[in-house]
């Protein structure tokens, strides 16, 4: 664990010199909420539903539309206002990460991990890997931009949701840190494990989290949201859901990782310019957003390579610029929780 807490300083204080993906820092993958089971939300809440991917209810599936918001709401935006707020000061939606799809018949490819794979938090197992498949932003497997190259594969035959870091398949298939979620699980509140990353920073899974335009075109995201800021406007330590953070760089009242956001139910909702904004804006209302993760670009929609509907005048990367840090309130989880890298599954 030494390992991965001198590995995390040092990526995150490179990311602070130059980030070399636009999106998301590259500070490396960093759940759970307040003693409940199945991810539950200690601000309370009803559970929707469940899925997407996930058979037993999750965090991000609970209705938190008529729950209080956190005493310290205002001081949290406030001061993340005053730092500049999301990450290129507006609110922008970033469409590079894709989620392919397995099945029974998708060969099982092991890798070499990488200085990028943590112990014990990773795992190193094989995984399925779909042909005609692409990591993030890229066109096929190969990690040629040096961006954050996420692998995400579903397989719902065998129940499970593949998430990898900093994935390269040339040649030779070489990762970083690969998450394994089970889909069938009731997880407790630690998710994964306490003080654990996974493929994003704050330990949750990313799939689940990012909106897509099948969703937007049926009219309804039944799910709460992924959002991402820079981490030098981030105090170093997480709340729930969150199971881990990263070197953070922000004051003492800045917000922590894993903060729950949820746009006012005042918010005038059809100023927005399309009705794709409008339903990303309501399940905000709904179920709101969950900081993941560092970087500039706040909002991640997943890819419409893998999709039905596209994005095409769906939806834009700048339709919900209009919403500002002022016009969400924090979900209270808590006093944030000291970050160790101590990682207990």
């Amino acid at each position: 664990m030494a390992r991965m807490h001198v590995v995390a300083l040092l990526l995150a204080s490179a990311c602070t010199a130059a980030d070399p993906d636009p999106g998301e820092d590259f500070t490396g993958p960093g759940g759970p909420d307040g003693g409940q089971t199945g991810g539950g939300d200690p601000g309370g809440g009803t559970t929707a539903g469940v899925g997407p991917y996930f058979s037993q209810a999750m965090f991000f599936n609970r209705d938190v539309s008529a729950v209080a918001k956190a005493t310290n709401s205002g001081s949290l935006l406030s001061t993340l206002a005053s730092s500049g707020g999301w990450g290129t000061g507006r609110m922008q939606i970033d469409f590079a990460i894709d989620v392919l799809r397995a099945d029974a018949s998708t060969p099982m490819r092991t890798f070499t991990p990488t200085d990028e794979f943590y112990s014990p938090d990773c795992d190193h197992v094989p995984m399925p890997v779909p042909a005609g498949g692409n990591v993030e932003d890229e066109s096929g497997y190969a990690c040629t931009g040096d961006g954050d190259c996420h692998l995400i594969v579903f397989d719902p035959s065998g129940k499970n949701l593949y998430e990898m870091w900093r994935a390269n398949i040339t040649s030779t298939f070489q990762g970083g840190c690969l998450a394994v979620w089970n889909t069938a699980k009731t997880y407790t509140d630690t998710l994964r494990g306490d003080q654990c990353t996974s493929a994003d920073a704050a330990g949750f899974p990313i799939a689940p989290l990012l909106f897509t335009a099948d969703e937007v075109a049926a009219g309804h995201i039944d799910h709460a949201i992924r959002f991402i800021l820079p981490n030098n406007r981030v105090k170093r330590g997480f709340v729930r859901p969150a199971t881990h953070g990263t070197a953070t760089t922000g004051g003492a009242n800045a917000p922590a990782y894993g903060m729950h956001l949820r746009l006012r139910a005042d918010y005038p909702i059809d100023s927005l310019p399309s009705e794709g904004a409008k339903v990303v804006a309501r399940a905000m209302q709904k179920y709101g957003m969950y900081h993941a993760d560092g970087g500039n670009i706040a909002l991640t929609a997943q890819s419409d390579r893998h999709t039905t509907a596209k994005w095409q005048g769906l939806l834009g990367p700048l339709d919900l610029q209009a919403l500002q840090v002022s016009d969400f309130e924090v979900i209270d989880h808590g006093s944030a929780i000291t970050l160790d890298y101590n990682c207990d599954r």
